[in-house]
């Protein structure tokens, strides 16, 4: 009987490998030779099962834009009011800082969609992801009466994220220039204005 194929898990282990080697090294200064030290193998063993070091960071890119969008929809999906969703969003939204391994491989894997398509559809995803599940937060919050907004639901989303993005960045540079609890603060300050609700946290 033929021995069972080994090359899913191969590949699962390269990938890991992969999204540790653009962590330490970024994903500008990364090599095939890196990922291929990393698992002990050659390099050409590599290609055998990623045509390109682009097709393996593209595998990277989609597992961790799968892994935190799924982590807000859970955080959001624990609250029962559309308030408890909207601040448990805003919170699993922005990077604890520059250790923040999930955020800054996300910021490093974006660096490449200003020059690749697939990278940029992705990124895009990643984008309407987010904005989809807070327009349905705040689309609830207004037909409970929750919330009155002042603005459309899409927009208000759209500003939220872009908010988060441009806090993230700030927040996984090498030396900060805010701390996360200052971004959320403000984050928050633009929630209660656009909402109409105070988003207080509730026992």
């Amino acid at each position: 009987m033929a021995r069972p194929s080994k090359a899913a898990e191969r590949r699962i282990e390269l990938i890991e490998v992969a999204r540790r080697a653009v962590l330490e090294r970024g994903v500008l200064n990364l090599r095939l030779r890196d990922v291929a030290e990393g698992a002990g193998l050659s390099p050409g063993s590599v290609l055998y099962y990623f045509p390109t070091l682009t097709d393996l960071l593209q595998e990277v890119q989609r597992e961790a834009v799968a892994r935190f969008c799924s982590a807000r929809e859970l955080a959001a999906g624990a609250k029962t009011t559309p308030s408890g969703r909207l601040l448990a969003m805003i919170r699993s939204g922005l990077p604890t800082g520059p250790d923040d391994e999930l955020c800054v491989l996300l910021y490093e894997l974006g660096t490449i969609a200003r020059r690749d398509p697939v990278y940029a559809a992705r990124h895009i995803t990643l984008y309407e992801q987010q904005v989809r599940i807070y327009t349905g937060i705040l689309e609830a919050g207004a037909a409970t009466g929750e919330f009155t907004l002042t603005a459309d639901a899409v927009s208000i989303a759209r500003n939220l994220v872009a908010l988060e993005d441009g806090y993230g960045l700030h927040l996984t540079q090498a030396v900060p220039t805010l701390e996360t609890a200052t971004a959320e603060a403000m984050l928050l300050s633009y929630a209660r204005t656009a909402t109409s609700n105070p988003l207080e946290d509730r026992p």
